[in-house]
């Protein structure tokens, strides 16, 4: 491989690494006779996951970090003085080519900066992902960002050769998102979304009447959000995320802990590190929505605008609803037993299927799944004493959960001083 392409790879993977919104599910095309790869197989690599857990390898590239704009939270804004590159398309469909024929990836995920204009960008990408499907008959996942403010034409032409689109959010408020990004506004980024959208469900309708009408983003779209960069709370940040759910193209939302790479710009905060935690309750509490029936407003709400960075969202909702508790996993229906701490889909669909045959235990809940470390607090079945949420307190069962976690990391510090100590 030519060094000056190597030396491009090096700069833009880099320049890539902080969008987090590259996960390869709900698609499947499969490898035809004379074709280069599949969506299911096994320096820019990340690592993602399918529906199934399976794990693939992206090349996770951009095609530029040139870029016309100044967004104070992004590394590759314009006036930041950085190293920057940029590929030719052949150049990029080449790159792809080689690393997918030497085994390290299974996939492509795309994104760019915006040089000119977002239709001179989009036009670019989209010729890309064209030249990988059509030329070398490329069958592995690709994941196509949309430039914002580009024109419907250039979306729709990329939503049939990608498997799936995405169009950043970035910041949760418009107002929020003009102060730190003045170019950029939600029309720009909400019209993509809904071309998206349209171009889905046209593809649906088309295939119900022509079996082999074309696809159009089978794995759908997805967007992100950067948490932290702003003072919205977690409240905000999660009914943006379910007014998004309700649209039947949107797949994920994901959440990016905001990383301060332009700490001298004033408009942003002085964090010291990433707000890992809170992006990680964020997620539980997405997943929540999305798998679990509850609604945004019961995960976060006027009274706890945020969630509690010391237990796990649904934990945390037990706890402030103790008359919903306790429940009998013998009797109680399908959306009752998710709603208990320690009890995840796959144990309560086992749970559901399993129970006609006899009453369960503890002994046989533990063997399925359920974390009886948490559940016990909730649940009751013939053999579990009586020492649920009532017989305690909602305060005691918090503390006997997170006392032991507390106590861990405070010696997990004292051996890690210790050792630096030596």
């Amino acid at each position: 491989m030519k060094e000056a392409i190597l030396e491009k790879l090096k700069v833009l993977a880099e320049s890539a690494k902080y969008d987090v919104s590259c996960a390869s599910s709900g698609t499947v095309r499969r490898n035809v006779p004379g074709g280069l790869g599949n969506t299911v197989g096994g320096m820019g690599i990340c690592h993602s996951f399918t529906e199934d857990g399976r794990c693939v390898s992206l090349l996770k590239i951009m095609l530029t970090n040139y870029c016309i704009y100044d967004c104070a939270y992004c590394i590759n804004r314009r006036s930041n003085d950085i190293q920057r590159a940029t590929f030719t398309v052949s150049e990029l469909v080449e790159l792809t080519i080689e690393f997918y024929r030497r085994n390290y990836i299974e996939g492509l995920f795309l994104s760019s900066g915006v040089v000119r204009n977002p239709d001179y960008t989009m036009e670019r990408m989209v010729r890309v992902v064209k030249d990988l499907r059509t030329m070398h008959r490329f069958n592995g996942y690709i994941h196509l960002k949309s430039i914002p403010g580009c024109s419907r034409e250039l979306v729709t032409e990329g939503g049939l050769y990608a498997d799936r689109m995405s169009v950043n959010l970035e910041i949760p408020s418009e107002q929020n998102l003009t102060l730190l990004a003045p170019e950029k506004n939600f029309q720009n980024v909400f019209t993509p979304m809904r071309y998206i959208q349209q171009g889905m469900l046209q593809s649906l309708e088309d295939r119900r009447k022509f079996r082999h009408a074309p696809r159009f983003v089978p794995a759908g779209q997805s967007t992100q959000m950067i948490v932290g960069a702003t003072p919205e709370n977690d409240r905000d940040i999660l009914r943006v995320s379910s007014a998004l759910y309700r649209r039947p193209s949107m797949k994920r939302v994901y959440y990016s802990g905001y990383i301060p790479v332009n700490a001298y710009d004033k408009r942003l905060p002085a964090l010291p590190q990433a707000p890992l935690v809170r992006e990680n309750r964020l997620y539980q509490a997405d997943w929540l929505m999305r798998f679990y029936g509850f609604d945004a407003e019961e995960i976060a709400n006027d009274l706890h605008p945020d969630l509690d960075l010391d237990i796990d969202p649904k934990l945390s909702w037990a706890l402030r609803h103790p008359e919903f508790f306790p429940i009998d996993v013998n009797t109680a229906d399908y959306q009752l037993l998710l709603r208990v701490p320690g009890i995840g889909v796959k144990s309560a669909k086992l749970i559901v299927a399993s129970r006609r045959f006899g009453h369960f235990t503890s002994a046989q809940l533990k063997k399925i799944g359920v974390v009886m470390k948490k559940a016990q607090y909730f649940i009751t079945c013939r053999e579990l004493p009586v020492h649920t949420i009532h017989e305690t307190t909602p305060e005691y069962v918090r503390m006997a959960l997170t006392e032991p976690k507390k106590r861990k990391m405070l010696y997990d510090r004292q051996q890690l001083t210790l050792l630096f100590a030596d």
